[in-house]
């Protein structure tokens, strides 16, 4: 059963920036329909986002990408930020960021340019308003499903967004991450990478490059993937029978270049793989600019999973 829902608009949009898209955990099981996930790039900082306003792992909130979004505020709202720093203010004075805050009725939340990291997570208590498509609001553009509208649209300036039950305070909640918990994407990422079925078939020098080599970020990167660029690595496969690809696979085509593939890639490919990177290295990816440097990092599945359940456990896993 949802919560009450405000059916007047709380928040209204002033300027649209580059993409600011809705996203909710993602849409699964229709990828046999050739459905991708969508959901969001950085799965740490969006879960963080909802566990500070006291909302169930699942909720909606806005994935800010590169700044340049204007709100104006037309409630009261508690709210939190987190992921990159995106010179975030409230009537021009800077936000506090990873901690839950008030936005009042009138106030001009607005984010400038990148400081730190590429994307911010804003997440309102209650959560936002929308009908979801297949199971789910995810906002992915390119197949036109989920958000605000159910049509895969970024938000425009002009659109009017609601709120479930805004008498919300955020529950039992904390209100500030710890300083451990948040990521500094100042510092260059280290990626871990399960290694794949295909990754035998690459030389040795190929495999040491792999793994001692820090890749650059392309400009070449978006929600689909992210390309980058280094030594070429060579496969003694060129191609094969199209396989479905999971969230992180690194696939390497022809020139050798690898490609890492995020929540809005294709969902079967005919590419040798190296392996996959871990959903929290994922996350840390999503949030590296073009020119950035990453490095890949062995580990095996049963230390990536434990990883892996030792972040979810943090948070309420009930959904909505």
């Amino acid at each position: 059963m949802r919560p009450q829902t405000n059916p007047e608009p709380c928040i209204k949009v002033l300027r649209a920036g580059p993409l600011a898209l809705l996203q909710d955990s993602g849409r699964f099981g229709v990828r046999h329909l050739g459905v991708t996930q969508g959901g969001p790039a950085d799965q740490y900082s969006w879960a963080w986002a909802n566990h500070l306003t006291g909302n169930p792992w699942g909720t909606a909130n806005l994935e800010i990408t590169f700044g340049g979004l204007q709100l104006v505020a037309v409630r009261d709202l508690q709210i939190a930020i987190t992921g990159a720093d995106l010179g975030a203010t409230i009537d021009q004075k800077p936000v506090p960021l990873w901690q839950r805050i008030s936005w009042k009725a009138g106030e001009t939340l607005a984010f400038a340019a990148p400081v730190s990291g590429l994307r911010a997570y804003l997440a309102v208590c209650g959560g936002f308003v929308a009908e979801p498509v297949l199971g789910s609001v995810a906002c992915v553009t390119r197949e036109e499903l989920g958000g605000f509208g159910g049509i895969g649209a970024k938000l425009a300036m002009g659109d009017q967004l609601s709120v479930y039950n805004t008498e919300l305070h955020g529950g039992e909640g904390p209100t500030q991450a710890p300083r451990t918990a948040i990521p500094d994407f100042s510092q260059p990422a280290v990626l871990d990478l399960l290694p794949g079925a295909q990754i035998a078939h690459f030389t040795g020098r190929s495999l040491f490059d792999a793994f001692n080599t820090w890749w650059q970020v392309d400009d070449r990167a978006d929600r689909m993937g992210v390309r980058l660029t280094g030594p070429r690595l060579n496969c003694k496969i060129s191609t094969l029978v199209s396989e479905g690809i999971n969230l992180g696979g690194v696939q390497v085509p022809p020139d050798g270049q690898p490609i890492v593939l995020l929540n809005d890639r294709q969902t079967i490919g005919g590419y040798p793989r190296l392996g996959s990177l871990s959903p929290l290295s994922a996350s840390r990816l999503a949030q590296c600019l073009p020119k950035e440097h990453v490095k890949l990092a062995a580990k095996g599945s049963d230390a990536a999973l434990a990883q892996y359940r030792s972040f979810r456990a943090l948070f309420n896993s009930a959904s909505r």
